[in-house]
């Protein structure tokens, strides 16, 4: 019978961010709660969608800020 032996884990390993799945988590949020969350320039959108959501956006919040 092979043991299969257990991998050394470094203690420092603990402290390194763990990265999140942004687009998991944006589609937990929209299922779980009805929120989304665009970004205008998502190459998945046409032209028209990007024209839509930039003007929801601006009709909500005010216009762009740049820098």
């Amino acid at each position: 019978m092979r043991i299969p032996t257990p991998q050394y884990r470094c203690p420092i390993g603990r402290l390194q961010p763990q990265t999140t799945d942004l687009d998991a988590l944006k589609e937990r949020g929209w299922h779980d709660q009805h929120i989304l969350v665009v970004n205008a320039a998502d190459e998945r959108l046409d032209f028209t969608e990007r024209e839509f959501i930039r003007r929801i956006g601006e009709r909500l919040y005010g216009g762009s800020r740049h820098g």
